[in-house]
């Protein structure tokens, strides 16, 4: 069974991409999610605030020294708690396409146009066959209205991608006013990919001692249903090629992903749950599936439950809402 498909203009073997996580950062592990089937892997981001950092020369003995330069660098971890700095980042990169055969996605993540294309050009320099930007930005600032986020990010995206020549994919999160209108701008910046959606790590509240307490949980299947709506949405609406991250965890998720029109699913929680190992069983459960329901490949479901597919999609959206609310019954 034909399971292959083509994200950033890479011919995949399978959907299944391993997504940006502790996985991806070690060149031995890569290594062992090629060997069990990763047509690509996407590397954890390096963090526009360790950018900034390098940037304006402050590093653990001048702040020691004096804390007062940038005031706003009081609240970021120490240069020592990130896992690694941008040279690391860097070499790192350059190891691992070198030890491996399939593509390496560089990721950035950051929220602001700063200091992004320099480094996006050494990302290419150091062999990046695409980029992923991760637009995450909290927006807490009571005068940041929806017009100029929106405005900042599309400029991120078209400088970016004037920047490289290699394929730059977005990775955006769910909360933007009008998530259709930005896609299409997003498209028309250049972007090649948009992936749907971040995930924002929400704190918890430690009540004893009155502070916030970062967490994190893994995610599961019942998170891929929003990642599904807005796919069907955007599928054939724009150009951009479309990837579901969050969420998939089983071959069935993944299906479900590509029938709304993905041409790409990324795991994390998945792959650190039950380790590299069950790409193999995700690829073959995708292609038994297919096997059974007599598809002849996976291209065949692409985009067969997008609402493309449906005369009127604000009229099946509403219906759909409707039906939901009016008969349901415990």
């Amino acid at each position: 069974m034909d399971i292959s498909t083509t994200y950033l203009s890479f011919k995949l073997s399978s959907p299944f991409v391993p997504g940006a996580s502790p996985l991806t950062a070690d060149v031995g592990t890569v290594r062992r999610l090629e060997d069990a089937g990763a047509p690509m892997i996407i590397m954890p981001s390096i963090f526009q605030e360790q950018l900034d950092r390098e940037q304006v020369a402050i590093h653990r003995g001048l702040e020691l020294a004096d804390n007062s330069n940038a005031e706003s660098l009081t609240y970021l971890p120490r240069p020592d708690q990130f896992r690694i700095g941008p040279e690391e980042y860097i070499e790192t990169l350059a190891r691992i396409k070198a030890a491996v055969a399939i593509p390496v996605v560089a990721s950035l993540n950051g929220r602001t146009a700063g200091g992004w294309d320099d480094f996006a050009r050494q990302l290419e320099s150091a062999g990046a066959s695409a980029l992923e930007l991760n637009i995450y930005d909290p927006l807490l600032a009571k005068d940041q209205d929806s017009a100029t986020v929106e405005k900042a990010c599309v400029e991120v995206v078209r400088m970016v991608c004037k920047t490289v020549s290699i394929p730059v994919a977005v990775k955006l999160s769910p909360f933007y006013t009008s998530f259709r209108h930005l896609a299409d701008r997003l498209d028309a910046a250049g972007a090649k990919g948009l992936v749907l959606f971040n995930r924002f790590y929400q704190p918890d509240i430690d009540v004893e001692n009155l502070e916030a307490i970062p967490t994190l949980r893994l995610s599961t299947s019942d998170e891929l249903l929003l990642r599904l709506r807005w796919t069907a949405a955007l599928y054939g609406n724009v150009k951009a090629d479309l990837a579901v991250t969050g969420g998939v965890h089983t071959a069935i998720d993944g299906l479900k992903s590509v029938m709304t029109g993905a041409s790409a699913v990324q795991l994390a929680s998945a792959l650190l749950a039950h380790g590299p190992q069950y790409l193999k069983t995700l690829r073959k459960d995708l292609a038994r599936w297919l096997e059974r329901h007599e598809y002849t490949s996976l291209a065949q479901a692409k985009g067969s439950m997008s609402l493309q597919n449906t005369p009127n999609p604000s009229v099946f959206e509403r219906g759909n809402y409707m039906k939901v609310l009016q008969t349901w019954s415990q």
